[in-house]
């Protein structure tokens, strides 16, 4: 019998007890893990601080883990695996002492030692495992689901470098290696006794089983072996810690031991370094045919690892009987990325399992589920046909038979429709064939879901209107949400704790008790504290604008804020329009009535996108053109802080006053920073697009900016769009971009922002920025219009917090187990 299912049989089903949490046994457990496990002192680098205390707290949450893990690993349990590229978890210090309840605790034990828990925190790296808002989707999802109780592992690849680290150099975007592991993880366990192999290359053959039935098999393979490492996901205040599961890749033989013995020393660890490439980066950049094998490789390497891993806890309880497999198992794929699960699914039921097509084919469909995070078709994944075979030769024999059998489903219902079966192929038709995964993902799941209301009917109405007509049944809409532990309670402990003693802390693990808030709107008291803990949280976060740009902000200015992934649908270009024009409004003297305005813009350009790297360029030229001006003196200030994540929106979401969610409508899919915002009291001005429209529903129009095209007049205006004859007609936008054109922000470097000004003025401009100018600069006079009026201006910050009750992921999960994961708490 093997060791592991030995182990499993022989152990015992009791709980394990608790460690203590008292303060005296932190601090003689934080001081015993400093000295004589880390052979530190009190006096040590601030690092091993933080690792003796995060072992201190792991330890805690170890038992919890254990126990919740014995629970999942009954029999009849049904359990839910979400497969994402991404999990951008921040940092685990805090998030698990607030679940733990042990705040105060912890704060006196170390004071006895006079060490601030504040200081410890910052100490930890940001992890490196995604990039933006599907990776802390996913990161507030797992946390949801460990505080709902809800038996959920996730799937990812523990990356060793994160996608980059952002400097700005002259303006210019720099990107830097991001080492997060460079000073290790206290709180990943390496599992190598549950390592996979995965297979890469190699061919096909038909062979006989032992059942003397013709047989498929992969062969001559290159391998890699992927070995597990446990990341602790724990609930808020339930007991319960669910897992993160992570991959990283090794070579199957480290080095060839008589190439080293020749003298061939980079011969002999060549597969070594080849293997250690897959979970070496996130998103390496996929301009060139090596970027994009080794993607797809991370994407199956993921997912086959992961099934195998699912395999491999299912045989210990069932050994090789897959009856009821798909009654116990469901498997959430986080966008396209790991869409590949469906193929591997069938082949290792089919080629490791013996099970027949059929057979292979229901366990498929009724186990996988698929969220659809976009509405731009160039982000939907295609693969190279040749590239598919080269490196998954048997995973492209199953996913032509798959698109097969399928087109002969869409024959059926369209009789002669030819040009729909080619629409609705998997196999898209041309030069070089591609692998369509976004059609390979709906064929073979038996849910797809988008993740805000308008994206839904989107999805339905236009880039999957085919699949929808053949099976409606399918389609759903699961809004995305945000978890409040992370967003509210843990980032904003100030405005945390002045609701916490007016309406109790139930708030926390159940938002929508933030509506008691309303009652408190006309409660001077009350109001003046709110303000009081805004003008605190602005100052931490021009504390830290001052500290990464040398830029001053003062807290008494409006604090607009614009922090996401640089992408021109996004229209950070919009928001440097206005900014322009603010300065412009200064330096001719319009300005009778005026609202002293700190604008501070954030986020990552993908290292490939040319514009968007341009985009940051002039955000910093027309910042230092204004910040050194001392006409605009405080009127105007604008701000580009690198290296936006997770740890620097924990401070820049509780000091924003006005949230920029302004994308072109009918593109973004839901948001999730306009969620965080909204959370903490900020009020937004965006477009009728995404979550924001179900934000506006929440709180109401007098509550929300609303400007510009909705999607249906973008659909209208792109027929007709005329760039110049906006701009003749529009004596403001004329002034903008004249100082533009005129080099105005570009006096010693000719001609870079050319680019910029004709994606504007192009009749063509997908992003249709020019048409909204004027909605938005009016938008944005109303917004200071209202600041001006402090008492009204707090009312409306009391009542997004207020109505941010719908947007937890605590409701959003709850809906993907109502309607899609069915488990039982």
């Amino acid at each position: 019998m093997p060791i592991s299912k030995m182990n499993h049989k022989n152990k015992k089903s009791t709980m394990m007890d608790k460690l203590p949490v008292d303060s005296e046994s932190l601090a003689n457990d934080f001081e015993r893990y400093l000295t004589r496990h880390l052979g530190r002192f009190i006096g040590s680098v601030p690092n091993y601080l933080y690792e003796a205390l995060s072992l201190t707290i792991r330890d805690r949450i170890m038992t919890d883990w254990q126990n919740t893990w014995k629970v999942y690993e009954k029999k009849n349990v049904r359990k839910a695996h979400y497969m994402s590229l991404e999990f951008l978890i921040g940092r685990s210090l805090g998030n698990h002492v607030l679940n733990l309840g042990i705040d105060s605790k912890l704060k006196e034990a170390l004071n006895h030692f006079a060490l601030e828990l504040e200081e410890i925190i910052t100490e930890e790296h940001d992890a490196g495992l995604g990039n933006g808002g599907l990776g802390r989707l996913a990161a507030c999802f797992m946390d949801s689901c460990a505080t709902l109780n809800l038996p959920v592992i996730g799937y990812g690849i523990r990356y060793q470098y994160g996608m980059f680290r952002q400097e700005i150099e002259n303006g210019y975007q720099v990107e830097e290696p991001d080492h997060w592991l460079r000073d290790g993880n206290p709180w990943e366990l390496e599992r190598p006794e549950f390592a996979q192999t995965v297979k890469f290359g190699g061919h096909v053959e038909r062979v006989t089983n032992h059942n003397r039935k013709p047989h498929l098999v992969w062969v001559d393979t290159s391998d890699v072996v992927a070995i597990p490492y446990d990341v602790p996901i724990s609930g808020y205040g339930n007991d319960v810690v669910n897992t993160l599961r992570l991959w990283s890749a090794s070579a199957s033989n480290v080095f060839n031991l008589d190439d080293f013995n020749a003298g061939s020393y980079a011969e002999a660890v060549e597969a070594k370094n080849d293997a250690e490439h897959i979970s070496m980066v996130l998103y390496p950049n996929d301009a060139s045919e090596n970027g994009k094998e080794l993607r797809l490789k991370q994407q199956y390497f993921l997912a086959s690892a992961s099934l195998q891993d699912v395999f491999r806890m299912w045989s210990l309880n069932e050994d090789h009987d897959f009856s009821k497999f798909a009654q116990l198992n469901v498997f959430q794929l986080n966008d396209t990325h790991p869409t590949i699960a469906i193929a591997e699914l069938m082949r290792l039921l089919m080629d490791e399992h013996y099970m027949s097509w059929d057979d292979a084919w229901d366990i498929t469909t009724k186990t996988m589920a698929y969220t659809n995070h976009t509405l731009l078709p160039e982000a939907l994944e295609k693969w190279p046909v040749p590239l598919f075979e080269k490196l998954l030769p048997r995973l492209l024999q199953i996913i032509y038979e798959i698109n097969a059998l399928f087109l002969k489903e869409v024959a059926r219902k369209w009789p002669g429709d030819t040009d729909r079966q080619i629409r609705m192929s998997i196999i898209e038709e041309g030069e070089t064939k591609h692998v369509r995964m976004a059609y390979l993902a709906i064929v073979g799941s038996f849910s797809v879901n988008g993740v805000a209301a308008l994206h839904s009917q989107l999805l339905t109405e236009g880039l999957f209107k085919d699949f929808y007509e053949l099976w409606p049944e399918k389609f759903n809409n699961k809004t995305n949400g945000v978890t409040p532990r992370r967003w509210v309670a843990h980032s904003n402990p100030q405005m945390s704790e002045l609701i916490s003693k007016k309406i109790g802390t139930d708030w926390i693990s159940n938002l929508d008790e933030l509506t008691k808030l309303k009652l408190l709107i006309d409660d001077k008291k009350f109001t003046d504290k709110w303000h009081h803990v805004k003008q605190q949280n602005k100052q931490r976060l021009a504390d830290l604008v001052k500290e990464e740009t040398g830029v001053d902000f003062d807290v008494a200015s409006l604090f607009d804020v614009q922090v996401k992934r640089i992408h021109e649908y996004k229209r950070q270009l919009l928001n440097v329009l206005h900014v322009i024009h603010l300065y412009a409004q200064i330096k001719n003297d319009d300005i009778t009535e005026w609202t002293n305005r700190c604008v501070l813009i954030g986020g990552k350009a993908a290292p490939g996108y040319y514009l968007a790297k341009s985009i940051i360029k002039l955000i910093n030229n027309v910042a230092n053109v204004i910040n050194n001006d001392p006409e605009i003196g405080n009127k105007l200030k604008l701000a580009f802080i690198p290296n936006y994540g997770v740890s620097k929106m924990e401070v820049i979401c509780p000091g924003t006053d006005l949230s920029e969610q302004i994308s072109t409508a009918g593109k973004e899919a839901s948001g999730t920073g306009n969620m965080k915002f909204m959370m903490n009291g900020a009020i937004t001005i965006g477009t009728y697009d995404g979550a924001n429209i179900e934000i506006l529903d929440a709180v109401g129009e007098e509550n929300f900016f609303l400007f510009g095209l909705n999607a249906e007049e973008v659909v209208q205006q792109r027929k007709n769009y005329d760039p110049q004859a906006l701009l003749d007609n529009d004596e403001d936008l004329k002034r903008v971009m004249h100082l533009l054109q005129c080099g105005h922000f570009n006096s010693f470097e000719y001609g870079i922002f050319d680019d910029i000004v004709s994606s504007l003025m192009n009749p063509h401009d997908p992003w249709l920025t020019l048409a909204d100018f004027r909605s938005f600069i009016d938008a944005q006079e109303q917004v200071s219009q209202a600041y001006r009026d402090q008492d009204a201006w707090l009312k409306m910050s009391i009542l997004n917090t207020a109505c941010s009750g719908f947007f937890s992921t605590d409701r959003t999960m709850q809906e993907y187990n109502n309607d899609i994961w069915k488990l039982h708490k």
